[in-house]
């Protein structure tokens, strides 16, 4: 059983962007991407903007740096590219970006991970950290990984980070 965090005092809507880093899905065959957007707005939050850029790294930066400048957004979450092929190049091109990083989140999604599919989990560059004050979280393209990150890690402490972002305290 996972521990669950201390309630947040106030709940508020966090206002996300989901990119889904791919050559080959595309918005019908995306369904990763549509994972995460229907956690997100069962949980209470909205999606804002979604869309799918190729795994390059000057498009992924890119799109970053776009969402990057939106006041309207709070939170940005990638999925895929997070392998170590060398068409995988997501955590490459964000890490270089973000501001601050958040290790723990890597770490325990590896974690969580190899609880379901082994050793395979080292593989994974999942990454979390802020970037012009959004969190930005990267995560595997799987559709299990993906479930797992966003119930498990993401849905359970997004609130709590962006409120400590917009106001300073947790």
């Amino acid at each position: 059983m996972t521990p669950q965090p201390h309630p947040d005092s106030t709940q508020i809507t966090v206002n996300c962007a989901v990119i889904t880093v791919s050559d080959t899905r595309t918005l019908e065959t995306d369904k990763s991407g549509q994972i995460i957007k229907q956690l997100l707005v069962d949980a209470g939050h909205e999606v804002r903007d979604y869309t799918i850029v190729k795994d390059e790294p000057e498009q992924i930066r890119a799109q970053m740096e776009i969402w990057g400048k939106r006041p309207d957004l709070d939170a940005l979450i990638f999925n895929g590219g997070t392998g170590i092929a060398p068409r995988d190049t997501t955590y490459d091109a964000i890490a270089s970006l973000l501001e601050k990083t958040l290790p723990g989140f890597g770490e325990l999604f590896r974690y969580m991970s190899y609880q379901e599919i082994g050793s395979r989990a080292i593989a994974s560059r999942a990454i979390a950290g802020v970037y012009q004050g959004k969190l930005v979280f990267s995560l595997p393209g799987s559709s299990n990984a993906v479930k797992l990150a966003v119930s498990q890690l993401i849905l359970p402490e997004l609130v709590h980070l962006v409120t400590q972002l917009k106001t300073g305290n947790g």
